[in-house]
C-alpha cells in the first residue's frame, strides 16, 4: 500500500470501530485511575506513617496497572494485526490472550531496547570518543525500526520466537523500505502533534474539557498509529 492509502484507512479507522475505539479508551481511564488511585493511597498511607497501607496499596495498585497495562498493549497487538489483515473491523476484547500477548511484547521490547545499551557502553570502552556516540545512536535507530517490526512479527504470529528474530526483523526493514519507513515516521508524528495542538489550544480555552479531548485524542493516535503501522506491514 502507498503511504496515502494507509494513513487515509488508518485515520478514518476508529470511527469505523467505535464499539472498539470505546472499549480501548475505557481500558486507558481505568489504567489511570488505577495509577491515580495508588499514589493518592500510598501517598496518605506514608503521611499517617502505616507501613502496611503502604506496602498493600502499593502492591495491589501496581499489580492492576501492571494486568491492565499488558492488557492494553495485547489489545493494541491486535489493533496492528488487523491491519497487516486489511480487516476493516475492531478486535474484540480477550482478557487472558491480549494479557499473555502484552507481557510477550514488553519482553520484545526489552530486548531490543538493552542490545543497544550493551552495544553502546561496550563501544565507549573501546572508542572512549565521540565515534562510539555516533555509531551508538545509529545502532539505536536500526534497533528502534526493528522493534517496529518486531511489533508486528509478534501481532501477527503471537509468537515471541518470530518477535525475538533480530535478523529477520532488521530484514523486514528493507522489505518495507527504508525510505518509506521514514517517510511514515514523519508523516505519522506530524499528524499526531498536529492532534495534540487543537487539543492543546481547546484546553486554552476550558480545561476541563480540554483536559477530556486531549485523553481522547491519546487513545485515538494510539489506535490511529497501531492501525498505520499494521497496514504498512501488510506488504511484508
Amino acid at each position: 500500500m502507498e503511504l496515502g492509502e494507509i494513513l487515509s484507512d488508518a485515520l478514518v479507522y476508529p470511527f469505523h470501530n467505535i464499539k472498539a475505539l470505546i472499549v480501548y479508551l475505557i481500558l486507558g481511564i481505568i489504567l489511570g485511575i488505577a495509577i491515580s488511585g495508588t499514589i493518592v493511597a500510598v501517598a496518605t498511607g506514608a503521611a499517617l506513617k502505616n507501613i502496611w497501607a503502604v506496602l498493600g496499596s502499593g502492591i495491589i495498585g501496581i499489580i492492576i496497572s501492571v494486568v491492565l497495562g499488558f492488557m492494553i498493549n495485547g489489545y493494541e497487538l491486535d489493533i496492528i494485526k488487523y491491519g497487516i489483515e486489511r480487516n476493516p473491523n475492531g478486535p474484540e476484547l480477550d482478557f487472558v490472550r491480549q494479557f499473555f500477548n502484552g507481557i510477550k511484547l514488553f519482553v520484545t521490547k526489552i530486548v531490543y531496547m538493552i542490545i543497544p545499551i550493551i552495544i553502546g557502553a561496550i563501544l565507549a570502552v573501546i572508542f572512549q570518543h565521540w565515534l562510539s556516540g555516533l555509531i551508538t545512536f545509529i545502532i539505536a535507530i536500526i534497533f528502534s525500526f526493528a522493534l517496529m517490526m518486531a511489533q508486528c512479527r509478534l501481532a501477527k504470529t503471537e509468537d515471541l520466537g518470530s518477535a525475538l528474530a533480530i535478523g529477520e526483523a532488521i530484514g523486514d526493514i528493507s522489505r518495507v523500505g527504508i525510505v518509506k519507513l521514514l517517510l511514515f515516521i514523519i508523516l505519522v508524528a506530524v499528524i499526531a502533534f498536529v492532534l495534540f495542538l487543537i487539543a492543546g489550544l481547546i484546553s486554552q480555552w476550558n480545561g476541563t474539557v480540554g483536559g477530556i479531548i486531549a485523553g481522547i485524542v491519546g487513545i485515538y493516535v494510539i489506535f490511529f498509529a497501531a492501525r498505520a503501522i499494521g497496514l504498512l506491514y501488510s506488504d511484508v
